[in-house]
């Protein structure tokens, strides 16, 4: 994985602590991860999956993190989780010691997290193939190309992980349940594979004012550069030009396959709704995709909800300069 993602682009000077971390950690859990394909590698083969997964998708800070938090709490639906997702091809052998590791807050925006929350199925993807829209947080110089190369166009390679990595979810968390939850942004652009991969497969389009979504964005690709990226990020108006065009493209890709969803499998959610009546937002989506869990889903997720009505987001405040010309390209000015 760290050689394919040489080849793809190269990472700064400045950035080799960060480059050493992760040629190192890949390193030391490689004979694990071949020791997890050797004892469990005829049960994912033979692991049949449902064909009705509900996917979340919809631009990165429209509130998928926050539905798919609370969804993920129904005991019916697995779905893949931060202890899953920290490193996947050894998780099924790690888990106890993966659940130990994680921090009680996310470093990224102070959101609260744990083991067993969701987790977006791309930062499990990413350890298991370059062919990962997130290969553009690695190398933020390079965002739309990855964009361009990972989402709007995807891979046998890609594919190929998709499905180990949902057969993984299942087999780490799927035991008693029956349908299987994936939030994933990226696969905005990716409806006609999983319609191919799964043609009964539900979807959830969430939808937030583009301003605000990609404001947040910006400053959360910048954040999470200062972490884990191999080169060091944009100035905030170059993060801004290529956030608004990587935002136009995936849902231009979004709408162009809208049509190929059947009747019955697309709902659409605004922001605010679900910012201001979760429970009952929930609620609905439960009722238009014919997700028959209500019953049991509904007690866990109004817990969660009324957890997260006392978190208080991080400010988001670019640089005037950044400011401005997001407001430009979006024709507010």
């Amino acid at each position: 994985m760290l050689w394919r993602g040489l080849q793809c682009c190269r990472p700064s000077l400045a950035r080799w602590r960060v480059s050493v971390l992760v040629g190192l950690s890949g390193l030391l859990v490689e004979p694990l991860a071949w020791l997890q394909s050797l004892l469990f590698a005829r049960r994912l083969r033979r692991l049949q999956l449902p064909d009705d997964p509900i996917v979340v998708i919809g631009h990165w800070r429209s509130g998928t993190t926050y539905l798919h938090q609370l969804m993920g709490c129904d005991p019916c639906a697995p779905t893949a989780s931060n202890s899953l997702t920290v490193a996947p091809q050894v998780a099924l052998l790690l888990k106890p010691l993966l659940h130990r590791r994680m921090t009680p807050i996310r470093p990224i925006d102070a959101v609260p997290w744990g083991a067993d929350d969701p987790q977006e199925d791309e930062v499990g993807l990413s350890r298991l193939t370059m062919d990962s829209h997130l290969a553009g947080i690695a190398f933020p110089r390079d965002y739309l190309h990855h964009l361009r190369r990972t989402v709007l166009r995807t891979t046998p390679a890609y594919e190929r992980a998709l499905v180990m990595f949902c057969r993984l979810t299942w087999l780490h968390a799927g035991f008693g349940k029956h349908h299987l939850l994936i939030k994933n942004p990226a696969h905005s652009a990716r409806v006609p594979l999983l319609l191919r991969l799964f043609p009964r497969c539900r979807f959830i389009l969430l939808k937030r004012r583009p301003i605000d979504a990609v404001r947040s964005l910006v400053l959360f690709k910048q954040r999470l550069a200062s972490l884990v990226g191999l080169q060091a990020p944009p100035d905030q108006i170059t993060q801004v030009e290529e956030t608004v065009a990587a935002h136009r493209l995936l849902m231009e890709a979004f709408e162009a396959s809208r049509q190929l969803i059947p009747a019955g499998q697309l709902t659409e959610v605004a922001f605010d709704d679900l910012r201001d009546a979760p429970v009952a937002t929930v609620e609905r989506i439960y009722t238009d995709l014919a997700i028959d869990s209500w019953a049991q889903a509904k007690a866990p997720i109004a817990r969660r909800a009324a957890q997260s009505s006392r978190y208080r987001p991080l400010p988001v405040t670019l640089e005037p300069g950044a400011e401005q010309r997001l407001i430009t390209l979006l024709g507010y000015g």
